[in-house]
């Protein structure tokens, strides 16, 4: 269950969908409250990467390899989210309908100046105070899309493994995920 909600997360990145209104932030905070392991700082850069590589093998104009710098923070800002996941999962014992928003709305917090910062250092604006101003100005309509984003996508993730973890009499837990109290 688990593998299959991180491949359709994976796949709705080739949906048509406004700019950052992605399920990254969502999988970072799910891989890091349902993984044990530290497979779970891997889920994020490794979708995003297999995701990154099949739109560039088929002429996608916008999922596609791009400037080092700006994969690299948005890499970064994506995998940052998985402490977060580890937070919500230690806070609650699981996730918690309650603080799961805040967690959405940090790991788009952190994945906007990750990612902004490196675009800042790339090739499109001075590295200056006024050159950092600008980027994170120009970048605020793209932070409420992410956080649309990870919101719904959170609310999608978490409410279909929880709901079938204790609705349905599936076990949903495979060996390298899962939690301490799983009841």
């Amino acid at each position: 269950m688990i593998y299959l909600l991180i491949i359709v997360a994976a796949a709705s990145r080739f949906l048509p969908h406004p700019p950052n209104m992605v399920c990254l932030g969502a999988m970072g905070l799910f891989a890091g409250c349902y993984f044990r392991t530290r497979l779970a700082f891997l889920v994020p850069a490794a979708v995003l990467l297999a995701s990154d590589l099949v739109g560039q093998a088929f002429g996608s104009s916008s999922i596609r390899l791009y400037s080092p710098m700006v994969m690299l923070g948005t890499y970064c800002g994506a995998t940052l989210s998985v402490p977060l996941g580890r937070w919500l999962q230690r806070e609650c014992g699981r996730a918690s309908l309650a603080k799961l928003p805040l967690a959405a709305v940090g790991a788009s917090t952190v994945f906007f100046l990750a990612s902004n910062l490196a675009v800042w250092l790339g090739p499109w604006y001075p590295t200056s105070a006024a050159g950092l101003f600008a980027c994170f100005s120009n970048a605020v309509p793209f932070y409420g899309y992410t956080l649309v984003g990870d919101l719904g996508y959170c609310s999608v993730m978490f409410g279909c493994y929880e709901f079938t973890r204790r609705y349905a009499g599936v076990s949903v837990v495979a060996p390298i995920v899962g939690r301490a109290n799983v009841s």
